[in-house]
Parts: C-alpha cells; structure tokens; sequence
C-alpha cells in the first residue's frame, strides 16, 4: 500500500490542463478516481486508486473554470467523486467486475460504452476494413453514424447473437477490437478484458436469455 501512495502517476498524452472534475468507478470491488472534462466528453487522467494520489495529480495537471487549486481543494472533489456522480444517476452503473466483462457484452447506450469513447484514441472516422466496410454498408449506415450503429449493432446482436446477426457482430467486434487496442495509460485494467473477450461474447449472451 505504501507504493501506491506514493506512485507517481503520468498523465495520459495530450490531457493535460484541462478544466474538469473528478468521477469514479469500482472494479473488482476496489475504488478508481479519474479526471473529467465534461464539455469535451473526455477521460483526461489514468485511473488512480489512492484518494491522496489523485488530489495531487489533478492539482499538478488539471483545473477548474477559475484556474489551479490545491491538493486540499481537490481533495474534497475526490471525497465527493466517491457518493456523486454527474456522469450516471445510479451508482450500480459505475460498479464493474472483471468476470462481468468478460462473460457479456455492454448493454447498449450504457455507462461503460460511453466511457469506452471518451478514454479511447481510436477515431471512429479512420478507414475501415474491406470486410467491415462492407457490413457497415449492407447495415444502411452513413458514414458519420458509426456510433448510432454500434448501440443498433448491440442491440441486434443481445437479441438474436453473433450467426444471426452477423453484419452486425462483424461491426461491433471491430468496433471493441479497435478502441481497448488504443486505450491510454493504464485503462486497459477497465476494458482489456472486454476487448479481449468478445470474440465469444455474443452466443453466450444470447443464450443467457
């Protein structure tokens, strides 16, 4: 415990001195504290465990409307981050477990989903591969509506699984694969499982229904 007290925590590349605040989540049952900048919709710390480490951090690399404060300002923030959220309005929808994501697939427009985008590097606009490019097409979608497809894609894909729906199983595996390939800092604890593991979700979810 002593080391991660005083763990020095590099801020993700790109984010730093944004205006934000401080959510957190659990995983496995342990708290993580990060940075949020809610007008840009971006993940702008690592997860950081210790509430002393991530007071420091922000103090060091973030701000507020008004500028930098202190650690001890933060500290409140982070002590807050613990019972408020201003991202979810139900707790349970911060509370993960590594089991959970790796046995089924985010519900769609869930917490975890949005999360995904607003941590990951992947750019959704980047050339697409043949054959994704090609379900994407047969799926009637435009090509600025990647992420209205992946919540229909889910859906579908819950439903009636990955041989039914295979256009869209062939979208949303690419979709998983690309942004945990592209996550920053040590993210990966929250979404390399889900990334790793969905190659197989998808008949497992539908026959859990």
């Amino acid at each position: 415990m002593e080391q991660e007290l005083t763990e020095h925590h590099a801020p993700l590349p790109g984010r730093v001195g944004h205006v934000a605040g401080i959510e957190s989540l659990t995983l496995d049952g342990h708290r993580y504290y990060f940075g949020f900048d809610f007008r840009s919709d971006l993940v702008v710390s690592p997860l950081i465990a210790d509430p002393d480490a991530m007071a420091a951090f922000a103090a060091k690399h973030l701000r507020q409307v008004d500028g930098r404060h202190d650690e001890a300002y933060w500290a409140d923030l982070v002590s807050e981050a613990v019972e408020y959220s201003e991202l979810v309005a139900d707790d349970a929808d911060r509370e993960f477990t590594t089991a959970g994501l790796r046995a089924e697939l985010p519900e769609p427009d869930s917490h975890l989903l949005y999360l995904l985008d607003a941590v990951s590097d992947w750019d959704d606009e980047s050339d697409l591969p043949p054959d994704v490019q090609q379900a994407y097409e047969r799926l009637g979608f435009e090509e600025d509506e990647f992420a209205e497809c992946i919540d229909e894609c889910l859906e579908a894909v819950l439903e009636e699984g990955s041989a039914a729906r295979s256009d869209e199983w062939t979208v949303l595996r690419f979709y998983l694969t690309s942004a945990t390939a592209h996550l920053p800092g040590n993210w990966v604890l929250l979404f390399g499982p889900l990334g790793f593991g969905s190659a197989g979700q998808s008949d497992r979810s539908q026959s859990s229904r």
